[in-house]
């Protein structure tokens, strides 16, 4: 919010510097995020006359001004502008003086043989346009040479530039700001004088709301008569002041009442809008004009139909959606309410008569018409944060006896259409003073340290127009009405608190911890989430961060209202991101990606959100740099092992052990080199080298390996106590027993089911099973193929003898026979 000091003081007494000012304001929660000094523009640069002008000698071009600026003698000033002429009234930039919007300091000089002791300058030396024609020539006559000229050019002024939080929509607005620094300065607020209009009500106007609860308030006015032109210096520069380009008297009229109200207000041409209501054949529409001064018309406010279309003030034709809340004309689209007017229906040059639309839109409906069409503007920006709805009948007469004054304009009827709730009738807030204690703690006094005395809670709420009427029978206990205009910000005694502490200055409060405090904490899955992560790390995978929005392909959750259609929706899984980053990272010549990711994905089912945890990562790449040495500076494609063995070392450092199942069902993933994970009976997530068509659409080698878990399940199915809080178990001291183990099993028959009935068939002393041989071929039974394991056994406490080994081991070997019918090859 750009705020006009100049403006201000109109409103509210100010007796201090804006440096001060805007120091009290960034306290109170209004960020000062620029103090811009018009002043400065100007500094130096005074009234002067041309008494003077005759023709260079030495240059076409040059004039050799005398040009009187109050001083003894007149100066001598070499001026090129084609526009200069004697008995002219122009501001002048006198030696010494420094004009910032050039960055140019004055001094004596000579132009071509002749001395010039100034500079006549134009608006755009004094930063007030960014090309000028000519000179500024002053339109004011009887002017004293000599005098500032920044009085005269609105640059007697300084602008606060604000931020404000999106829960103070009365702070869009002067008014607002006014009220704002009054109480925090202890001044009175000195509001617009309303002037009051008694209009009729007849046939020619009426209102239509199809949807109270979307438009609480609707107010037509018509004006006739009214003479466009361009608006007076003041407006003009309190408009530019505030960020908004001044187009007519009458536009520049309603946002004035927007910037000093925080009531947005729009002006149809009352003829257009006939036109557009009453006939397509415009011959027709004009013929009827002619013959009538006046039609019955009626505005409605409705929402968007299928197929609408409306063609902005922009001029941009844009296609509605039922989102869309409007104002009709006999009910053919004229704006889009709250948010734009119609280009049809636009006040120009031409407009004689005027309908003046002040309304009252709820802050949601026109939040999602504005995002609906990707359009925000000032109005929509404040009925977005909600209007204060007591006072739109001061915006709407202070707008029409503005327009009497600067338009001519003649006010001659009015419709409304009323559906606001009584605020009056709204519960008081009860406030205690041992709360406000509680909560904000001691402050600094003057002398000493203490707490908020009830005075001066009564003082600082009472400023910002508050009313405070004790509790009968409850000690410093208060029932609080909030003014109208701070209705949507304070509905709870912690909002009143927060006011107090905010007024009362965040810097006078103690700054002192608590007398206890307890030491924080990790939270069990968030130290198994960091565990994991270490685990990763540690095999050698980086740990990426990616947006959880993503371009819609399928299968994820699209979002009603997306901000770009890049990011319009929710991520289904994890590889799909990943694989993105590998391809970027492959492309920008930093290699493969070996990485992971533990985030959130979404899924919905019967209208049903969900959303879970995962661990994904990729793989692809060198995991050491040993490769390169001994390939000659070749890398070594992975392998389905060796990134198989990756993951087996993550689990193993968890303590899971994780069963294989081939699987096809990934249609990213290779269909004879993927495998389905499984932990305790349960699908924990899948693993698997990529597809060849995907790597060859992407660009990438065959040699790139994606896996994903669940990490949900995951997080039940391991030992909590042993992850958070690690015990050392000590090794074995005694030495293992090996045995090999080979046989002829079907092929249909995984390694990881003979595992598994291996180690349950060897008990407590099998402490390791590895496969390393497999052959299939000549002198191998057909459907068979010859498979070799290595069994490892092994005691804690004592060194194995063949008396202790051979029954375990033979009972590993009849059970492979008697549950898998397998043939010993020894």
């Amino acid at each position: 919010m750009r705020v006009s000091l100049n403006w201000l003081k109109e409103l509210v007494d100010i007796n201090m510097s804006p440096v001060e000012l805007g120091k009290i304001l960034t306290i109170a929660g209004f960020e000062l995020e620029e103090l811009i000094d018009l002043r400065a523009n100007a500094d130096g640069v005074v009234v002067g006359k041309v008494i003077e002008r005759s023709q260079h000698p030495n240059a076409d071009k040059l004039s050799v001004c005398k040009v009187d600026i109050g001083a003894d003698e007149p100066l001598n000033i070499v001026c090129g502008a084609s526009n200069v002429k004697a008995d002219i009234f122009v501001p002048v930039a006198t030696v010494g003086t420094y004009l910032p919007a050039i960055d140019l300091k004055l001094k004596p000089t000579k132009l071509r043989g002749e001395p010039s002791r100034g500079m006549i300058c134009s608006l755009t030396e004094l930063g007030l346009e960014k090309e000028s024609e000519g000179i500024h020539i002053f339109k004011e006559e009887n002017l004293t040479p000599g005098d500032d000229v920044r009085p005269l050019l609105g640059l007697n002024d300084v602008i606060l530039d604000l931020a404000t939080t999106a829960n103070r929509a009365d702070a869009l607005s002067m008014v607002g700001i006014a009220r704002e620094v009054a109480a925090l300065t202890g001044a009175k607020v000195r509001l617009p004088v309303i002037k009051e209009q008694n209009l009729a009500t007849d046939s020619s106007l009426a209102i239509d709301i199809q949807d109270p609860a979307a438009c609480m308030a609707y107010i037509g006015t018509v004006i006739e008569g009214v003479k466009i032109a361009p608006s007076p210096d003041w407006l003009k520069w309190r408009l530019e002041a505030a960020g908004t380009r001044p187009i007519n008297n009458v536009v520049d009229v309603t946002n004035y009442i927007l910037l000093e109200w925080g009531q947005p207000l729009h002006a149809f041409d009352r003829e257009k809008l006939q036109r557009v209501a009453g006939s397509n054949d415009l011959t027709a529409a004009f013929e009827w004009e002619a013959s009538h001064s006046k039609r019955a018309l009626t505005l409605g406010v409705r929402f968007a139909k299928t197929e609408e279309k409306l063609k902005t003030l922009d001029k941009q034709e844009r296609n509605l959606v039922k989102d869309n809340l409007l104002i009709t004309a006999n009910d053919k689209p004229v704006a889009l309410g709250g948010v734009m007017g119609g280009e049809e229906t636009e006040v120009d040059d031409h407009t004689g008569n005027i309908v003046l639309e002040a309304a009252l839109f709820d802050p949601v409906v026109i939040r999602r018409s504005s995002r609906a069409q990707s359009l925000r503007s000032e109005a929509s920006t404040r009925y977005e944060r909600g209007v204060n709805q007591v006072e739109l009948e001061s915006a709407c007469k202070r707008a029409i006896a503005l327009l009497q004054e600067l338009a001519s304009g003649n006010p001659i009827n009015q419709a409304i259409s009323n559906h606001r709730v009584d605020h009056a009738s709204r519960n008081a807030i009860e406030l205690r003073l041992s709360r406000i204690h509680q909560i904000l703690g001691a402050v600094n006094k003057e002398d000493k340290i203490g707490y908020i005395e009830a005075s001066e809670v009564e003082a600082i709420l009472g400023a910002l127009g508050c009313n405070l009427e004790p509790v009968a029978g409850k000690n410093n206990t208060w029932l609080v009405k909030v003014p109208p205009y701070r209705y949507r910000d304070l509905e709870r005694e912690i909002d009143l608190i927060e006011e107090v502490a905010r007024l009362y200055g965040y810097d006078r409060f103690c700054d002192t911890l608590p007398d206890k405090t307890e030491p924080g904490y990790l939270s069990t899955e968030y130290a198994i989430k960091n565990k994991l992560r270490a685990v990763l790390r540690g095999v050698g995978l980086t740990e990426v961060v990616q947006y959880s929005l993503v371009k819609p392909t399928g299968k994820e959750v699209k979002l009603a209202n997306p901000l770009f259609a890049e990011y319009s929706a929710l991520r289904a899984d994890l590889i799909s991101g990943l694989l993105d980053a590998f391809v970027y990272n492959q492309s920008q010549g930093n290699g493969a990606l070996n990485a992971f990711e533990i985030e959130r994905v979404f899924s919905q089912s019967e209208e049903q959100l969900k959303e879970r945890d995962s661990v994904a990562g990729i793989m692809g790449g060198n995991i050491t740099s040993t490769g390169l040495w001994v390939n000659g500076g070749k890398g070594t494609p992975m392998t389905w092992y060796d990134a198989k063995g990756i993951l087996e070392n993550v689990f193993g450092n968890l303590g899971v052990s994780v069963e294989y199942r081939p699987t096809s069902d990934e249609s990213r993933l290779h269909p004879v080199r993927t495998a389905e994970l499984w932990l305790q009976g349960k699908p924990l997530g899948i693993f698997g080298q990529i597809h060849p068509q995907l790597a060859q659409q992407r660009d990438l080698n065959n040699e790139v390996y994606l896996f994903e878990l669940d990490f949900g399940f995951l997080l039940t199915a391991l030992d909590r106590d042993a992850i958070t809080t690690p015990k050392f178990k000590s090794y074995s001291t005694y030495p293992g027993s090996d045995r090999d183990l080979a046989f002829f099993a079907p092929l249909d028959l995984s390694v990881a089911e003979i595992t598994k009935a291996m180690n349950k068939a060897g008990g407590k002393l099998l402490q390791q099973v590895e496969v390393f041989d497999e052959y299939k071929g000549k002198n191998v039974p057909e459907g068979q193929r010859s498979l070799a394991f290595n069994l490892v056994y092994q005691a804690r406490d004592r060194t194995l003898t063949e008396q202790d080994v051979d029954p375990v081991h033979q009972k590993v070997r009849d059970t492979l026979v008697k549950k898998f019918d397998v043939t010993l090859r020894s």
